[in-house]
């Protein structure tokens, strides 16, 4: 028994030295969860525990996992685009910028927005995104300056500019989006998309297409994992309203 809380102690604690390395922080995006389960789970797996108590960590990690995975099927699904028809408008959803610099993730998003803007001339674009802490710019100038330089018309690009959450930019968006009467393409990265749905549906969206983009694998497990947690807090968000 003391063998499942080991290996998965010692497989947490690795990913996060990896996550470490990679990004070069100790605290980069939801990696000290990874330190902080590796090191309960090494505490338990050496820990002089008599074996009922074994017995019931186990049973309950079990019921832990089958609600996880149940969870990320969910997300894993939405990971992939509908065969949908064109959209009018596209709403490109903000991430991180550092400074005015681009990171990762928003660039693999803008890249696949590009591509959707290039094939559909007909659709326009609203990015989505405020300024934060470490941001010069907001989100929103930083997605539109990429778009403009990508050769997307500025004539089809809105700027919503004051939005911290993802909530937030459905919310705000609405000021240029008819959200109960046009076809709405989400782009955001795939491990996003399902939490992205969700929400815009309780934000009165009605016609809604996936356009997911990709995210960096290293991160991928990672990221899955952090979104398991805030799927349940949009799912508890939900039934308080």
């Amino acid at each position: 028994m003391r063998v499942y809380f080991l290996t998965t102690g010692f497989l947490c604690i690795l990913y996060y030295a990896v996550l470490v390395y990679y990004s070069g922080k100790l605290r980069s995006t939801f990696a000290v969860f990874w330190l902080l389960t590796g090191g309960v789970h090494l505490v338990i797996g050496c820990a002089p525990l008599p074996a009922c108590v074994y017995t019931v960590l186990l049973a309950l990690c079990a019921a832990g996992w089958v609600f996880f995975l149940l969870v990320e099927v969910c997300i894993i699904r939405s990971m992939f685009p509908g065969r949908d028809r064109e959209a009018d408008c596209i709403l490109i959803l903000g991430a991180q910028v550092r400074g005015t610099k681009i990171t990762d993730s928003l660039r693999r998003r803008l890249e696949r927005a590009a591509g959707y803007l290039e094939q559909h001339p007909g659709t326009k674009a609203v990015v989505s995104g405020g300024q934060g802490p470490g941001e010069e710019i907001s989100e929103a100038e930083a997605m539109a300056e990429y778009l403009i330089r990508r050769g997307i018309c500025p004539d089809r690009i809105e700027l919503e500019g004051k939005s911290t959450s993802t909530r937030e930019n459905f919310r705000f968006s609405r000021k240029y989006i008819d959200a109960r009467h046009s076809r709405v393409g989400i782009v955001t990265n795939g491990f996003h998309m399902y939490r992205a749905v969700l929400i815009a549906k309780q934000e009165g969206y009605q016609e809604l297409c996936r356009i997911p983009a990709t995210s960096n694998p290293v991160f991928q497990v990672n990221y899955l994992v952090r979104e398991f947690f805030a799927v349940i807090s949009v799912w508890i968000h939900h039934k308080k309203n």
